[in-house]
């Protein structure tokens, strides 16, 4: 089956099989961002945005996603350099291991669009489906605040 999607700003088409996840073809096509941690939604590791909103790629079919526009950690930066996530997250050491980093950026870019100036608790909330065993979650709820707060412009880069 033929799909054709835009992945971090690029239109591409590719044949799939009709049970193949999202999460698979994104691999497959170089986005080693999406991280398979679990293969069962519960880890967060493979999170991307999908028409802007976070979804663990894992369980998604790709067939579901035909014509859609998915953004992954590799689509993050910009001309100008790091995104303000990765920044922070780096800034901060929220990252260790760096294996739930890439979902735990998309998740917290999703958040960010809809709420540009959480609390603690809500940027606890949204990662409460990211599975983190290094960082204990301290470092990333603070790198996720400080880049909220550069994206307002109330914070340095």
């Amino acid at each position: 089956m033929k799909i054709t999607l835009t992945v971090d700003g690029a239109p591409r088409e590719t044949v799939i099989d009709p049970g193949e996840s999202l999460m698979d073809v994104l691999r497959r096509e170089g986005k080693t961002s999406v991280k398979n941690g679990c293969d069962r939604g519960d880890c967060g590791s493979c999170a991307v945005l999908v028409d802007g909103k976070a979804v663990n790629a894992c369980l998604v079919f790709a067939a579901q996603i035909d014509g859609a526009e998915i953004r992954t950690v590799e689509g993050l930066a910009g001309p100008g350099g790091l995104h303000p996530l990765q920044f922070t997250a780096l800034d901060a050491g929220a990252v260790q291991c760096g294996f739930c980093t890439p979902g735990m950026l998309m998740t917290a870019l999703d958040l960010l669009a809809v709420n540009p100036d959480p609390t603690e608790a809500e940027v606890r909330r949204a990662l409460a489906g990211s599975y983190c065993r290094c960082t204990g979650y301290v470092k990333p709820v603070a790198a996720i605040l400080a880049a909220a707060a550069i994206l307002r412009g109330d914070g340095d880069a």
